[in-house]
């Protein structure tokens, strides 16, 4: 099945997935790596009279951010038609489109307003820390954190941990993909999102996050545990609250 791209973008809404395939050489790279066809991944942000946008990562910076109003590197928020002919007409990519079903409500789009605030502008890594955390995401993970805060206040994080209560960061700040209090979904306890704050973002640790905000996806993983194959149907993402993303739609975009 395929479509427009005037078509797709009009039907797309918040939480839709789009993956998009190159034949580059970083791009079969990826591709073999993951063991997947794709090797980009966004998100669709479709809010009430705004444009339809693109939520994602990248080195470039050819289009203005519509966050900032500025253009730059790293984790972007584009206008959805202009960032899928980018990828398909300057990066020889071509795209497909997941929808999400159930559709994103109210609370998950506040959610995802949230996390924008929150990550746009995080760089881009470097082609070897790209690399580094990919690899580091499939390594069983060690509470060490943990397990530092007991020895270090032993007496009050057992008394925590007796009454039940979740582990707070000695600074009390936020961790990067802790959902905000109102939001749907599990508690964000789990050691995967609340890992500190990402200096670095690639395309597939955005979507990773920002459905874990909306309550799609389970807490638990580091954000680098998941890459761009991890979206397209031959995988099996996870996700929670029934939700599940519909068979990729070929979307067939104008040449320049």
């Amino acid at each position: 099945m395929s479509i427009s791209l005037d078509e797709a973008v009009e039907l797309s809404r918040t939480g839709d997935v789009w993956v998009f395939r190159g034949r580059s050489a970083p791009d079969r790279a990826i591709q073999f790596t993951t063991n997947s066809p794709v090797n980009h991944v966004g998100m669709a942000v479709v809010l009430d009279d705004m444009p339809p946008l693109m939520w994602h990562a990248e080195l470039g910076r050819s289009l203005r951010d519509m966050w900032t109003g500025t253009h730059q590197r790293g984790v972007q928020l584009h206008d959805l038609r202009d960032a899928v002919c980018v990828w398909a007409n300057r990066y020889g990519q071509r795209a497909w489109l997941r929808q999400l079903e159930p559709s994103a409500d109210a609370e998950m789009e506040k959610a995802v307003l949230r996390t924008i605030a929150r990550l746009d502008g995080t760089p881009f890594p470097s082609t070897a820390q790209l690399a580094l955390r990919w690899a580091r995401g499939r390594v069983p993970q060690v509470r060490l954190p943990n397990l530092r805060a007991a020895i270090e206040r032993p007496k009050a994080a057992l008394s925590r941990r007796l009454d039940g209560a979740p582990w707070e960061r000695p600074d009390g700040a936020a961790a990067l993909g802790e959902r905000p209090a109102g939001t749907t979904g599990d508690s964000a306890g789990g050691p995967g999102m609340r890992d500190a704050a990402l200096e670095t973002a690639y395309c597939a640790e955005v979507v990773a996050v920002t459905y874990e905000a909306m309550g799609l996806l389970p807490a638990g993983r580091r954000p680098n545990w998941y890459d761009p194959g991890r979206f397209w149907s031959g995988d099996d993402l996870g996700l929670t609250a029934g939700a599940q993303l519909g068979a990729e739609i070929e979307v067939r975009i104008p040449k320049r």
